[in-house]
């Protein structure tokens, strides 16, 4: 039984969204090539492949060509599907990263105290924050890369608020668990003084004493993804 090809699925997605499950569609191949981001030739390249393998059946008629999927065709784009969605269905929903514990500049007791601050906190994400911040130093490359993603996501924000004297930026908040074991939130800011491999967790406990923690010592975060 002939598969389908893997260059010949743009080609039948397009020609379904254009109505060729049921019906006997008119094409050409410089439309289909630049719908496809193919060359002409090679547009028309898989028209004769589709054909001589039965996906679809095509009339020409001069210059025009009509083209409709065969029964085998649909089938072949029904089971690419259903791969598709299960393996996105099964996609872990999460971010793993892994670090070393390191210590902060004691900033992080003082922002996490902050009025404007903890009365989001608590109607935001359910708790006020332990004070102070649990610093991770991402010291590999691919959790480093990994982290940047969260730059673009919503999170939980935290918006900014001025006391008057100056403003402080907004944080966004991300749910997630520390050795498997202690939940906690990854908090990305918009004024910080460290660099892309350290990043800061809050938690409602203190998680050095929680998690039995020093510095120096291994840990792994899980980051939902969908917060």
């Amino acid at each position: 039984m002939t598969e389908l090809k893997i260059q010949h699925i743009l080609t039948l997605s397009h020609l379904l969204s254009k109505g060729a499950k049921y019906n006997y569609v008119s094409v050409t191949t410089s439309s289909l090539g630049k719908s496809i981001h193919k060359s002409q030739q090679a547009a028309s390249k898989h028209l004769v492949e589709l054909e001589q393998n039965q996906f679809i059946e095509r009339i020409i008629s001069g210059r025009n060509i009509s083209v409709k999927i065969t029964p085998k065709g649909f089938s072949e784009m029904v089971k690419l599907s259903s791969i598709l969605q299960k393996s996105l269905d099964s996609s872990p929903s999460h971010v793993e990263l892994k670090g070393k514990l390191i210590s902060g500049m004691g900033e992080g007791a003082y922002y996490m105290g902050l009025k404007g601050y903890t009365k989001q906190f608590r109607s935001k994400i359910g708790y006020v924050p332990f004070p102070g911040t649990l610093n991770i130093l991402l010291d590999q490359k691919i959790h480093q890369e990994a982290i940047k993603q969260f730059e673009t996501l919503d999170g939980i924000k935290i918006d900014s608020f001025s006391d008057g004297k100056r403003t402080y930026g907004w944080v966004k908040c991300f749910a997630a668990k520390l050795n498997n074991s202690a939940n906690c939130e990854l908090i990305m800011l918009e004024r910080t003084h460290h660099d892309a491999s350290i990043i800061e967790l809050i938690s409602k406990y203190c998680l050095r004493k929680t998690a039995k923690l020093k510095d120096g010592s291994k840990v792994s975060i899980k980051v939902s993804i969908n917060s």
